[in-house]
């Protein structure tokens, strides 16, 4: 039988690349699969750094700057994304930030942040590499990256959570209006994965208490997120739209 997760041939744009989390290994098992990846985020330096060590591996890559908070740069992002490769086959929408902060403290200029980064960037993102998708007539497969926190709540993590609930609802719609061009549209939630934007806030006495309420126990590590974007993202995964896969240690589903 084929290796139906195989991604040989194909070209995978991935958002929030330039750092040590979910980005960078994305592009890294990417590359491991046979696809040709695109690195996007607003720091250039990292990306080709990132670019140059799957390369290095025997994979392809190349790095595009792109801050998904402004339109003109998505659009050129996208487009440049497009030209290195003659078209996108695939999108991991992975830029996020996170700002915890108690509701009442929250400032409009804070919680706007947040919303542009974490939805209205995989918004604008997904719908320039959809309508590329379109003009290329060959469909493709989105995966936007949700969180926990999209099913649950977290003190001080508001703006962050109503952000990542409304990832879910708008990958419903997605995929829901893209299916008559053959772009199917899925959701990833992670739970604790040790990153950069975490990794304080999880080795502090709060952050301990929260692990502890996780079933299996621990935080994941970043490469058990491989098998399910791989399932979304390739062949494996050609008859599954508008879902979302949690990925959390059963954290979602831990007793009240």
């Amino acid at each position: 039988m084929d290796n139906i997760f195989d991604m040989t041939g194909k070209a995978v744009l991935i958002t929030g690349a330039s750092g040590n989390g979910l980005g960078r290994n994305f592009a890294e098992a990417l590359a491991k699969a046979g696809a040709t990846v695109v690195v996007a985020a607003r720091r250039e330096e990292p990306l080709k750094a990132l670019a140059d060590t799957i390369a290095a591996s025997g994979g392809k890559a190349h790095a595009v700057k792109m801050d998904v908070t402004d339109m003109d740069s998505v659009r050129a992002g996208v487009a440049e994304a497009v030209r290195l490769t003659g078209g996108l086959d695939g999108l991991i929408n992975n830029s996020g930030v996170v700002g915890r902060v108690p509701l009442l403290e929250q400032t409009a200029e804070a919680w706007n942040r947040i919303i542009d980064t974490n939805l209205n960037g995989v918004w604008a993102v997904g719908c320039e590499v959809a309508r590329g998708m379109v003009e290329r007539g060959k469909g493709g497969s989105i995966v936007n990256i949700g969180s926990l926190l999209s099913f649950r709540q977290s003190p001080g993590n508001t703006s962050y959570a109503v952000s990542k609930a409304a990832v879910v609802q708008l990958t419903q719609q997605m995929a829901l209006e893209w299916t008559e061009h053959n772009i199917r549209v899925n959701a990833l939630a992670p739970g604790y994965f040790e990153t950069d934007l975490n990794r304080d806030f999880l080795r502090s006495e709060q952050g301990q208490k929260i692990l502890k309420r996780i079933p299996m126990g621990r935080t994941g590590s970043l490469p058990e997120l491989t098998g399910a974007m791989l399932l979304l993202l390739s062949d494996a995964g050609s008859y599954i739209t508008g879902t979302t896969i949690s990925v959390d240690g059963g954290h979602r589903i831990n007793p009240v």
